[in-house]
């Protein structure tokens, strides 16, 4: 995690970092990054990535850092850490863990357990390397377990899951969740189809222009043609 200057209140600090890095792996980093980005170009509201969340004003010890959180309500800005009292005791409501090999089950478990105790409704977890989606829902004061995760739709985000050989997301536009050398590489095409569109126009345009020309000498030539005695 990055580090950044902590909150201080009451001569209370709030660290910002844990000196720990942000994901062990290229896949786990690669699904962080892709989930946050399209989430965060889909929604206006805030979605954070691996920064402190603390819940409760007074106590810096009862902290946790989601892999990638989606706070509907609050505005987009830019923040250490997310400090619940300051944005008007909002808690995040969606939070995705990217499992990494180190994870335990037991630190799972506890993750899963604050995350139920301080409010967030859709909790989900994915290991990029078993391949494995598991998610929950809250109902009433408790996570509910999603029966299957291959084709469910979350209720906050109205994003689609699939989970087949590999995990896909879809936004609510049915436009598919895109890795950043996906988006640049859509882009590159794009400009490509482009330039193709419009060096097309210009060979369309110069055949127009020959043509015109054409018809001009032709025409030319008739009249000098009707001129001869």
């Amino acid at each position: 995690m990055h580090a950044s200057a902590p909150y201080v209140e009451d001569d209370i600090v709030y660290p910002s970092s844990d000196g720990k890095p942000m994901a062990e792996g290229g896949a786990q980093y690669e699904w962080l990054v892709t989930i946050q980005g399209n989430l965060d170009a889909m929604l206006e509201d805030f979605v954070g990535a691996d920064m402190f969340w603390y819940p409760v004003r007074g106590d810096p010890k009862l902290c946790m850092a989601p892999d990638v959180f989606v706070v509907l309500g609050r505005p987009k800005a830019i923040r250490p850490s997310y400090i619940q009292w300051m944005e008007g005791d909002v808690a995040p409501q969606v939070v995705f863990e990217i499992i990494s090999p180190s994870n335990t089950t037991a630190e799972l478990i506890k993750k899963l357990r604050f995350y139920e105790q301080y409010g967030v409704e859709e909790l989900y977890y994915y290991d990029p390397e078993r391949e494995t989606l598991s998610g929950w829902v809250r109902e009433g004061e408790r996570f509910v377990d999603v029966d299957s995760m291959d084709g469910f739709v979350s209720p906050r985000l109205r994003i689609r899951f699939e989970l087949k050989e590999t995990l896909r997301i879809f936004g609510p536009d049915g436009a598919a969740f895109r890795t950043f050398a996906e988006q640049i590489d859509a882009r590159r095409q794009a400009e490509a189809r482009a330039d193709a569109a419009e060096e097309h126009a210009g060979a369309a345009e110069a055949r127009a222009a020959a043509a015109e020309a054409r018809a001009a000498a032709l025409e030319a030539r008739l009249a000098a043609l009707d001129a001869e005695p």
